[in-house]
Parts: structure tokens; C-alpha cells; sequence
């Protein structure tokens, strides 16, 4: 069988209390992480402080240290 080269994604393993920000798509932007369960993840904004609820969808990407959250963009 030939080798090839495979991009692998792994679903994000989020914690309670975490900051995120979703770079694109329709839930873009900066979010409070403050529920999960085994299929779905709990949102929080912290500009409009309305939450909420979808399954999970977040693929680890990158992680970045000291940035302004949330944003002001």
C-alpha cells in the first residue's frame, strides 16, 4: 500500500473557565467556554453575555499567550 501524507484532526478537549476565540464562521469570535457535556459544548460571550449550547465543533488550531480577551475588534 502507498504512504501518504494525512492531515488528523482531534476534536478540541475543552475545559470549564476557558477563554476562546473562533476565527471564522458563523461563531466567530471570543467566547467563555462554561459547560460541557460528552457531545456539547456551552458558550458564553463576554460582550453580550448570551450563551449558548451546540455540539461540538472546535478543532484544536493553535494556542497564543497574552493576547487582549476579548477582543476589541
Amino acid at each position: 500500500m502507498e504512504k501518504q501524507d494525512v492531515i488528523v484532526f482531534s476534536p478540541y478537549p475543552f475545559k470549564v473557565g476557558q477563554k476562546i476565540n473562533i476565527e471564522d464562521g458563523p461563531r466567530k469570535g471570543d467566547w467563555e467556554v462554561i459547560g460541557i457535556t460528552g457531545s456539547k459544548v456551552r458558550l458564553k460571550c463576554p460582550v453580550s453575555f448570551r450563551e449558548f449550547e451546540w455540539d461540538r465543533f472546535c478543532y484544536f488550531v493553535r494556542e497564543e499567550k497574552d493576547v487582549e480577551w476579548p477582543s476589541q475588534a
